[in-house]
């Protein structure tokens, strides 16, 4: 007997927001993090892209490099990705694919759920 019914791929996952939300905004819910491809009008069904390769900001200046296949995470209070989960309170957005030097202001990310 089946116990799981095959839905999607999971690439993306659908979403309501409360207020508008701007193409490449980062959304998080609890520990799901997603990407708004697009813009979602508030009220209105949208997506956020849970897979996936993106550029992401990050904080610029010495000692902050982060090299290729580091562990990164979003900072939602500083809207930028760090190696460091600050003891719980940053989430999980994935792994780099490109190094990013200490003055690069993005670092490419691939999402890891």
């Amino acid at each position: 007997m089946a116990t799981a019914t095959f839905v999607h791929d999971g690439n993306a996952i659908d979403y309501t927001p409360g207020a508008d939300v701007a193409a490449g905004a980062v959304v998080l819910q609890e520990a799901l993090i997603g990407v708004a491809k697009r813009p979602i009008a508030a009220n209105t069904l949208g997506a956020l892209a849970v897979t996936g390769v993106f550029d992401f900001p990050k904080t610029t200046g010495v000692g902050e490099a982060i090299t290729v296949g580091s562990k990164v995470y979003w900072d939602v209070a500083d809207q930028v990705a760090k190696t460091d989960d600050e003891t719980g309170a940053n989430v999980l957005l994935g792994k780099t694919i490109k190094a990013a030097g200490d003055d690069d202001a993005t670092v490419r990310v691939r999402l890891d759920q």
